[in-house]
């Protein structure tokens, strides 16, 4: 159950939910084709040489040796995929009939619970290809309140505009 899902209080109707945007896991993916990749193929003649198929190596590194980097490099490279996907969906934005809520953060967290009668403005952000596949930066005034910001966020304008259609503004 998700961190917005529980937060809702009686009466309480979620009207938009979103997240950090698949363009997120760019970095991952490819830091984890560079690692995985090389390992995959050190694994796979690691036990090539072992069954006698493979390749003679030149050095002296055992097949035992080998598999065991190959092994080490796929492990690393996952985890540093699933750190990705995990902090990806770490993110949590919605609209309700009632609140803006924001939750950011794994370990830590941060969360922006805001009444909508509070919010004074909502700015959105949007690079050429920010626009071209989706996502963008919401920033989010509070009255009184310092600017909060989120980047990387799918569907940026769908956010504002149902927050904007809550508060009356459109």
């Amino acid at each position: 159950m998700s961190y917005i899902t529980k937060s809702l209080v009686p009466g309480e109707t979620l009207l938009f939910e979103t997240r950090h945007h698949w363009v997120v896991l760019i970095g991952p993916v490819l830091v984890t084709l560079l690692l995985g990749v090389p390992g995959a193929m050190i694994l796979a003649d690691a036990v090539a040489e072992k069954n006698g198929r493979g390749v003679q190596q030149l050095n002296s590194i055992g097949p035992e040796a080998l598999a065991a980097i190959g092994a080490a490099l796929l492990l690393i490279a996952l985890i540093i995929f699933a750190y990705g996907l995990a902090k990806r969906n770490a993110t949590e934005m919605a609209v309700t009939n009632r609140r803006v809520l924001i939750k950011t953060g794994m370990a830590s967290r941060r969360t922006l619970d805001m009444v909508l009668n509070k919010v004074e403005s909502i700015a959105v952000q949007e690079t050429f290809l920010g626009r071209m596949l989706g996502y963008g930066s919401v920033v989010v005034r509070g009255t009184g309140g310092t600017p909060e910001s989120f980047v990387m966020i799918a569907h940026p304008q769908q956010f504002r505009q149902s927050v904007q259609q809550q508060i009356g503004v459109v």
